[in-house]
């Protein structure tokens, strides 16, 4: 995820700082701006040799290129990384447009869908 997703973190926490500075239990607001941002820096999407890691804002773990089968795109254009066992992954922060980009970066593992077709 870009940090530019930070710039509206900001103003959130500009906009909490009254409530939180009024009362002693105006503190706790002061709690949304920081997962949001814990949030931002967190969630993502790492590609590399070993396979795809998607992250969570608690978890991450890796699936090895040698256990994707492929991609599915859902109704709302999110991606779901389709494992050889038949279970689903989702790409978090990742959408159909981001397509030709992942498939840059994986390597080749995963097809261009704007790639023109092999000729016969």
């Amino acid at each position: 995820m870009s940090r530019v997703a930070l710039v509206p973190v900001v103003v959130l926490l500009i906009c909490t700082l009254p409530v939180a500075t009024a009362a002693w239990w105006g503190v706790p607001v002061l709690l949304v701006p920081a997962l949001v941002t814990a949030w931002v820096l967190r969630v993502g999407l790492d590609i590399g040799p070993d396979g795809i890691t998607p992250r969570s804002l608690l978890a991450g773990r890796t699936v090895p290129w040698s256990e994707v089968a492929g991609i599915r795109v859902d109704d709302d254009r999110s991606l779901w990384l389709v494992r050889t066992t038949g279970t689903e992954v989702r790409l978090p922060v990742v959408r159909a447009r981001d397509l030709p980009r992942l498939a840059s970066v994986s390597g080749g593992r995963i097809p261009d869908p704007e790639a023109a077709p092999p000729a016969q």
